[in-house]
């Protein structure tokens, strides 16, 4: 098994640097767009690309998946990739690993942090934009992505909420500290601790923020069954304008919902 595994690797490496063509640099994206093709490695990479001010992204991994990172890329999958302008990955995906070192030093992939904070968003949505030449458009979509967020946060304190105390997935700390909500105790991506149980148990939270990725809070709503236990995401589940945007305000939404 792990010999066939290997071989299939290497025949994807073998295969992406075959048929790596040489491209001239582009001054200004935004001045060709319709002949570039535009690449993610899942629909959260997209969202990036965005509000980058890029529209026609393609994806690797389906949206559909519940968590698009462990999707095992395929042979046509390195020939999409290779035939694509750009692709944006964030570095954690499987199929990074399957394509090695060589394959992300081409000057076409494009490594990217993935958080949805205002800070990571606003830096790494700039980084793309100065590389395709869509600034403009790109000041305009960040612009929509914070204005989300400064509502929440206001609605927030006009529900009496603002700092309330959660118990959070470390995946999902970034929103909550934007919103300012106050992260008292982190959990995950692993399973909960006995240690994580009984503080659970001890403290007063308003929410528990889980992770629908990969959800592991179960046995803290056991303990404390006065707080409001949501669920958050971060890939977004369509590829489409303001995608990441609508993400947020799902989750957003989640914490004023009725029980």
């Amino acid at each position: 098994m792990k010999k066939n595994c290997l071989l299939f690797a290497t025949s994807l490496l073998i295969l992406f640097a075959g048929c790596k063509k040489s491209t001239a640099k582009v001054e200004s994206a935004a001045n060709s767009q319709p002949a570039l093709k535009f690449l993610a490695s899942t629909s959260w990479t997209a969202g990036f690309m965005d509000i980058a001010g890029v529209d026609g992204v393609e994806i690797v991994a389906p949206a559909s998946l519940r968590h698009p990172p462990e999707y095992e890329v395929t042979v046509s999958d390195i020939q999409k990739i290779n035939d694509s302008s750009y692709f944006v990955y964030a570095g954690f995906e499987r199929m990074i690993k399957t394509l090695g070192d060589a394959a992300t030093a081409d000057s076409k992939m494009i490594k990217i942090k993935c958080d949805n904070s205002i800070e990571t968003v606003s830096s790494e949505a700039k980084k793309l934009a100065e590389i395709f030449g869509t600034q403009d458009e790109c000041k305009k979509r960040l612009e929509e992505y914070c204005a989300v967020v400064e509502k929440g946060k206001n609605r927030l304190a006009k529900e009496g909420l603002a700092g309330a105390k959660v118990f959070c997935n470390k995946n999902q700390i970034y929103l909550a500290k934007d919103l300012g909500l106050e992260v008292a105790q982190i959990f995950g991506p692993g399973e909960v601790t006995s240690e994580q149980i009984a503080f659970a148990k001890e403290q007063d939270f308003v929410f528990i923020i889980d992770n629908v990725h990969n959800p592991v809070g179960g046995p803290l709503i056991e303990v404390a069954p006065d707080a409001k236990y949501v669920v958050w995401r971060n890939f977004p589940e369509t590829v489409e304008r303001a995608s990441l945007k609508k993400v947020i305000e799902s989750n957003i939404d989640s914490l004023f919902k009725k029980e």
